[in-house]
């Protein structure tokens, strides 16, 4: 007898078959000038390391521009990192430029994330923003939605080497994710 996979078995370890790639951690190459690590772990409900996930990010330059736009420097502008045994994964980048939101003002600077982890149909997606941005974090439209109690999860705090911010699938502390 032979009983149907669950939900939590449909998506799994085995997105390392096309998610992966040498240089997808490296937003931009080592020495680049003004570059900087982006770290953090992603955690299940129980606080437990998710092993086998994979944290996408897509961002503009530092002056706001997209690798798609004509004036664009050039830029990759996307990174993909794996998660280690620890749940531990990073990217290589530079802070983002401001770029204007729905309503036409300007957003503080933060990067797009899609988390893939298994037992996720779809990817979950948030924003990551940077806590020595306090002005431009206060006058973000899309961060003044969020209850103020939660909104730590989102901000990435500065660290020896960058910034830091653990990703928390459910539980307590759970990563605001968006509905997009």
């Amino acid at each position: 007898m032979s009983l149907p996979r669950t939900p939590s078995q449909t998506v799994g370890p085995y997105l390392a078959i096309a998610m992966r790639w040498t240089d997808g951690a490296f937003v931009v190459p080592e020495g680049t000038q003004g570059a900087f690590w982006i770290r953090g772990r992603l955690l299940d409900g129980a606080g437990e390391a998710v092993d086998d996930g994979v944290i996408e990010t897509w961002q503009p330059d530092p002056d706001g521009r997209f690798p798609t736009q004509p004036d664009a420097a050039p830029f990759r502008g996307y990174g993909r990192s794996p998660t280690d045994a620890n749940g531990e994964w990073g990217l290589l980048t530079l802070k983002p430029g401001r770029i204007a939101d729905a309503g036409g003002a300007s957003a503080a600077p933060y990067l797009s994330a899609a988390i893939f982890a298994r037992g996720l149909l779809k990817p979950a997606w948030t924003r990551i923003y940077f806590g020595d941005e306090s002005d431009a974090n206060d006058a973000d439209s899309v961060l003044a939605s969020v209850p103020a109690e939660r909104r730590h999860t989102l901000i990435a705090a500065p660290a020896d080497d960058g910034y830091r911010l653990d990703i928390r699938l459910q539980g307590p502390d759970e990563t605001v994710f968006f509905d997009v």
